[in-house]
């Protein structure tokens, strides 16, 4: 079992309806993978996690990273783990970008930020540390 970890700028705003289409067809192609993950969405920056084979992982973040509608992609982390964190989620999107004030302020001082949305960190713990706020936090993702 392994994690990947990247962080990405999008070649275009991101909103609500770029990240569904994201997500639907994530979750399709990792079904078919058996590949888990989770996608944090900026109206700048893409941070995702997918979790599965080493081989398919490594597959689709190839594919991932030819996407034209993201550039400069950094790769975060790419290991061995011994378990998956997101084994409930074929792929679960948060579009962090138009949370309640109070939560993006705290997401900000605790990350900081880049270009008037979250940073999203380029350490590992860190990153994951974001998704779980987030995802405790935010009680309505896009889906799962």
């Amino acid at each position: 079992m392994h994690r990947l970890i990247y962080k990405s700028r999008s070649t275009g705003e991101i909103d609500k309806e770029s990240i569904r289409d994201i997500l639907y067809t994530s979750q399709e192609m990792n079904r078919k993978s058996v590949i888990t993950g989770a996608l944090l969405a900026t109206k700048s920056h893409f941070l995702q996690i997918l979790e599965g084979d080493f081989g398919l992982v490594n597959e689709t973040f190839f594919r991932i990273v030819h996407d034209p509608r993201h550039d400069k992609v950094e790769l975060i982390s790419f290991g061995p783990v011994d378990k998956r964190l997101f084994d409930k989620w074929t792929m679960k999107a948060f579009g962090i970008f138009n949370l309640n004030k109070e939560i993006e302020k705290s997401l900000k001082e605790k990350y900081g930020e880049e270009e008037g949305g979250v940073y999203f960190p380029l350490e590992e713990s860190l990153a994951l540390s974001l998704v779980y706020d987030v995802s405790m936090m935010d009680k309505s993702p896009l889906a799962s």
